[in-house]
């Protein structure tokens, strides 16, 4: 870890990152100390770690660890936080432009702050409709009806009635641990409300449950269109607020539009501010 390291702390409806620019000072990613970085009682706190370098593809590439530091793929709300602090800089002026990660090029438009569209690529339905087991702990195989999908990551999709009453951390982390899914998986666990508005609540993979996660939210609105639930236009329901999800089928793409945030800006000065408490 550098002697000093500048950062700024986001959020997008709660799912809050830390975001460091590394394109102009060199970072070695293998000497951070994401897993003491991300522990909200002695590091910095966060679900994600976004590290914006150049791009030969698009205007920039963001990289992209869970707070266990794990690598994912992509982040819908991360994006939207990325394209703000570019454009608060003054690092991007114009409001369309590309950011790269690992799971391609999305192109962002930024109408404003509070209403920032990534679109994602079109998803891929592996089972609209299928049944997955787990066990909870001291209780019987527990068979739920999910939908599994990608929208440049791994996602199922829980359809239930009453979300306040789904033990999120347990069904999720089963879930997500499945031997369906070697990589692992992000959960989410979906309560229709209407046609075009749904309640949610995620699981992600490496992070535990986050108060939002744009890639589940995008997800969970495809299965619903899918199961013949939903219309095209779904506003999405999480704690701190909502997002809004466009879809008109395939091979056409998701629509994420939201809100991003700024919390604050830091400065660590030495390796020995984030340790893991021993």
């Amino acid at each position: 870890m550098p002697h000093a390291l500048h950062f700024t702390k986001m959020h997008a409806l709660g799912n809050d990152f830390m975001v460091i620019n590394a394109c102009s000072t060199p970072l070695d990613i293998q000497a951070l100390p994401i897993k003491a970085l991300a522990n909200r009682h002695t590091g910095v706190g966060f679900d994600q770690l976004l590290i914006i370098q150049p791009s030969d593809i698009a205007d920039y590439f963001c990289e992209i660890y869970n707070a266990d530091g794990s690598r994912a793929e992509q982040c819908g709300n991360g994006l939207r936080c990325v394209a703000r602090y570019l454009h608060e800089r003054g690092l991007l002026t114009q409001r369309f432009f590309h950011l790269e990660t690992l799971a391609g090029v999305f192109p962002v438009t930024l109408t404003d702050y509070h209403h920032i569209c990534v679109t994602l690529n079109a998803p891929i339905q592996q089972e609209t409709l299928t049944t997955l087991t787990i066990t909870p702990e001291a209780g019987s195989p527990l068979t739920l009806p999910v939908s599994i999908l990608a929208v440049g990551n791994p996602h199922v999709i829980v359809n239930v009635a009453n979300l306040d009453q789904v033990p999120v951390d347990r069904w999720g982390h089963l879930l997500s641990i499945h031997p369906a899914f070697p990589h692992g998986t992000n959960v989410g666990f979906m309560e229709v409300v209407s046609p075009t508005h749904i309640r949610l609540r995620t699981y992600e993979r490496g992070a535990g449950e986050t108060c939002a996660c744009g890639s589940n939210a995008c997800a969970a609105v495809v299965a619903g269109i899918a199961n013949g639930l939903l219309q095209a236009d779904v506003t999405v329901e999480y704690q701190y607020g909502q997002l809004f999800v466009s879809w008109e089928g395939n091979p056409h793409p998701v629509k994420l539009t939201g809100p991003a945030a700024k919390v604050f800006d830091g400065l660590i000065e030495s390796s020995t501010a984030c340790k893991e408490p021993g």
